[in-house]
């Protein structure tokens, strides 16, 4: 078993306070004309907690679907992978969807998960350990949208990457092409990148994903404002905000509002924020592809199409890209 973490220089600068940072972006996002809140705030405990919930409810589709093609899938998809390579997760959280495809490359270099809580790359590195002991795991604490490096010692053998989780969703379609670009900078020339995407479909299966019944998407929703309340000493309450989520057609995403549900003024960070009755805060988007349109965003970032795998319905996709 070997585990080698990395939580020094893993970015070229030195973050600003999470505190300071999460209280600015939550002014000039409340400042703007279109109230929004950063997604990246969602998972607090209570919130990745709420999203495990989330996936568990049986109008959401994504998650379960991805795995059924990780399954169905995994070998074919994992002999991709070059020989003795380095596999780069980005924002990896749980271990539970890679383990699909190390299950069937045992002869991988070593295991390089990257994601912003340093105590669950920890103790997720600890479970792989055990259940791999030959592989080699090398967690990585940074936010994989900025710069960082990745840890000394690696083999000099290829480098691949794996983004799942529709993820690549959350960001604006040239946010995210950026995002696939700044991928290959970090994996470098000749990688390869697995990463799923949500595809489009009927928009009440969309509609329904996204505003379950049991109301758990609601209060994941909300989860942002308990969070605000909790940390920056807010006067608001929750309970006057309304969850909506829709599909947008033209955008083709889903999106995610609170809505006010009276005209109220709140005081947050010692800063008066006023709210007509009906006025929103928009707080996530989800864009949906179909495989040609990713395909063609994959290619602006630099990527290749290599393959691409989806379940028997079409309503998730897996694509392999490569990079010159």
């Amino acid at each position: 078993m070997t585990i080698n973490p990395v939580f020094t220089d893993a970015t070229p600068v030195t973050p600003r306070d999470p505190e300071q940072q999460f209280r600015d972006d939550v002014l000039a996002g409340l400042a703007a004309p279109q109230k929004f809140l950063s997604a990246k705030y969602f998972y607090d405990a209570a919130g990745s907690d709420l999203f495990e919930a989330i996936t568990r409810q049986p109008e959401y589709y994504p998650t379960r679907t991805e795995i059924g093609i990780l399954d169905d899938q995994g070998a074919e998809i994992a002999a991709l992978l070059p020989a003795r390579a380095n596999l780069v997760e980005f924002g990896s959280g749980s271990t539970a969807k890679v383990r699909r495809l190390l299950v069937h490359r045992t002869d991988l270099a070593a295991y390089v998960p990257v994601d912003v809580s340093e105590s669950f790359l920890h103790s997720e590195a600890k479970a792989l350990a055990a259940d791999f002991p030959n592989l080699t795991i090398a967690p990585v604490a940074a936010d994989f949208t900025r710069a960082f490096t990745l840890p000394d010692g690696l083999s000099q053998d290829a480098v691949a990457g794996f983004f799942p989780g529709s993820t690549i969703g959350n960001f604006e379609p040239p946010q995210a092409a950026q995002l696939l670009a700044h991928f290959g900078r970090v994996l470098g020339r000749g990688a390869l990148l697995i990463v799923g995407v949500d595809l489009v479909k009927d928009k009440a299966v969309l509609d329904a994903a996204y505003d379950d019944a049991a109301g758990v998407t609601s209060a994941f929703n909300r989860n942002l404002l308990v969070r605000i309340r909790q940390e920056l000493g807010a006067d608001l309450d929750p309970a006057a905000f309304a969850h909506r989520a829709f599909f947008n057609a033209d955008a083709s995403r889903i999106e995610m509002h609170l809505v006010s549900r009276t005209a109220q003024t709140v005081t947050i960070a010692g800063q008066a924020v006023r709210f007509a009755q009906g006025e929103t805060i928009h707080t996530e988007n989800s864009y949906k592809y179909t495989v040609p349109s990713f395909r063609r965003l994959a290619a602006e970032a630099g990527w290749t199409p290599q393959a691409v795998w989806t379940d028997p319905n079409a309503l998730f996709s897996i694509h392999a890209l490569s990079r010159a």
